[in-house]
């Protein structure tokens, strides 16, 4: 019972991905929004690889997403991404795991 409200394991991962992503795109990069929107893709292809094998070796309930999510977008938040585009941000990498 009590390792339903266990989220350790799914938070540390949320914020290892929004990590994963600002390192990858970082604001100060000066992109055009068509070279942002390429490279932007590119390493959501790399983080839904990673959130395959984090699904695979991991079961998630309800409250373990939400904490999930919830610690990535406020990474992402936290690192001065606009808010708009880290709440699109977090449904999708939420979706990923429905």
């Amino acid at each position: 019972m009590f390792s339903w409200f266990d989220a350790k394991t799914a938070k540390e991962f949320g914020t290892t991905m929004a990590q994963f992503f600002i390192q990858r795109m970082p604001l100060s990069a000066g992109l055009t929004e068509k070279q942002f929107a390429s490279k932007a893709k590119f390493v959501l292809e790399k983080m839904k690889t990673q959130v395959q094998n984090f699904k695979q070796q991991n079961k998630l309930n309800t409250y373990k997403t939400a904490q999930m999510g919830n610690t990535f977008k406020w990474t992402l938040k936290d690192a001065g991404y606009e808010e708009a585009y880290v709440d699109q941000l977090t449904t999708w990498f939420i979706a990923q795991f429905q």
